[in-house]
């Protein structure tokens, strides 16, 4: 496995790490700035925004630039914004530096996807973007739990420092390890634009945002739905975060060497068993050992999907690679609010928190449809191939 791609994985540990482990320090954010949960949470949301609309204007920004000088440029924003983080002196101050994180986010994601499946062979690149994914889901199993855990014992400025450091470590491992190809092509922003007016690649993004929708409309809700529902323990919910956490990883895997087979059947196999396995959990949240099963088979198969997504637009999009391929990411965070606001908003129309589930599958139904839509538009033989 080349260096270069755990460097890679190393960086998407880090982002993953700074975007998530904030909810874990809302309480103590709260409390030093003197603001409100829900105004604390608002640095959740500040940051979704900041990734969703900072892609493809850090896109167009780095588009003359080589791919491994973006990637650098990108890392050295984030090592920025989360010093600032950690400095941060007043709530608007915090907010402003979580910004600034997140527009590295989006566009780092899509020209590491794209560099990742040019660093193996044709038909080992879904793997290669799930290698780099996961780094990210790893933030979810260790780096958001010890960064959270860090944070409540040594304030929550230490976990920000902490993921300076490591962004430093890997801004030092992209320097040395990526390689910089000399023939690699200069990338025309007009073209790239251009690009995106077919409908395969809107499809492709919408299915993003639907996959995205259906996984956030549960897991936002997923520790009190645990809590309220199924009766588990504040400690228990802390290790079922932890079996999801490693289902995610593992989807993450499977799903990059399924793709790599045939994308067009992963995916619609994943939404699939995404649609009935949420349903399934409408019962089985009563029972412990039923949730358990039930929620740890819902995150592989959902994260299963992840590299297959990515490779798709990029496929669909194959003559705007580092536009679309951050795009994707940028849907794949208007999915996660989209998919919450779904979810609160069944708990809002007096539903309860055992109906999330319904939700989640009626969203993951809705990205099938997208999905068999999608693979019935006219594509060119190389799309062809890659798709089946």
């Amino acid at each position: 496995m080349p260096l270069s791609l755990l460097m890679l994985a190393l960086s998407a540990f880090a982002i993953g790490t700074t975007e998530f482990v904030i909810m874990g320090l809302l309480p103590d954010v709260a409390a030093d700035l003197g603001v409100s949960i829900p105004g604390a949470g608002w640095l959740v949301t500040g940051y979704a925004l900041g990734v969703a609309i900072g892609a493809p204007f850090m896109a167009m920004v780095t588009a003359k630039l080589p791919r491994k000088a973006a990637l650098v440029s990108l890392m050295v924003i984030f090592i920025i914004g989360n010093l600032l983080c950690a400095l941060a002196s007043d709530y608007n101050v915090l907010m402003f530096a979580r910004v600034v994180t997140a527009l590295c986010h989006g566009a780092f994601f899509g020209i590491g996807s794209v560099v990742a499946a040019n660093l193996v062979a044709p038909n080992r690149r879904a793997s290669a973007v799930a290698m780099m994914f996961t780094g990210l889901t790893l933030a979810n199993v260790l780096g958001v739990p010890l960064g959270t855990a860090l944070g409540q014992y040594a304030g929550w400025r230490s976990t920000f420092f902490a993921v300076t450091v490591i962004g430093v470590i890997s801004l030092i491992g992209l320097i040395r390890f990526l390689p910089a190809k000399r023939d690699e092509e200069k990338l025309d922003m007009r073209a790239e634009l251009t690009a995106l007016r077919g409908a395969g690649v809107w499809l492709s993004l919408s299915m993003t945002v639907m996959f995205a929708a259906s996984v956030f409309a549960l897991f936002t809700y997923m520790a009190p739905l645990l809590g309220e529902v199924t009766g588990v323990t504040p400690r228990g919910v802390t290790w079922t975060l932890l079996l999801i956490g490693l289902g995610l990883t593992l989807g993450n895997v499977i799903g990059g060497k399924l793709a790599d087979r045939n994308m067009s059947r992963t995916l619609i196999g994943v939404f699939i068993v995404m649609a009935v396995v949420s349903t399934l959990l409408t019962w089985t949240s009563a029972s412990l050992i039923p949730t358990e099963i039930t929620v740890f088979i819902w995150a592989t198969a959902g994260f299963a999907a992840v590299p297959a997504l990515q490779i798709n637009v990029m496929t669909f999009g194959k003559a705007a690679p580092n536009l679309i391929s951050t795009l994707n990411i940028g849907a794949f965070n208007v999915g996660n609010a989209l998919g919450a606001w779904v979810g609160g908003s069944v708990i809002a129309h007096g539903f309860g928190l055992s109906s999330v589930p319904l939700a989640a599958a009626a969203l993951a139904v809705i990205a099938l449809i997208l999905t068999l839509i999608t693979f019935r538009q006219p594509v060119n033989a190389d799309v062809a191939t890659a798709i089946n």
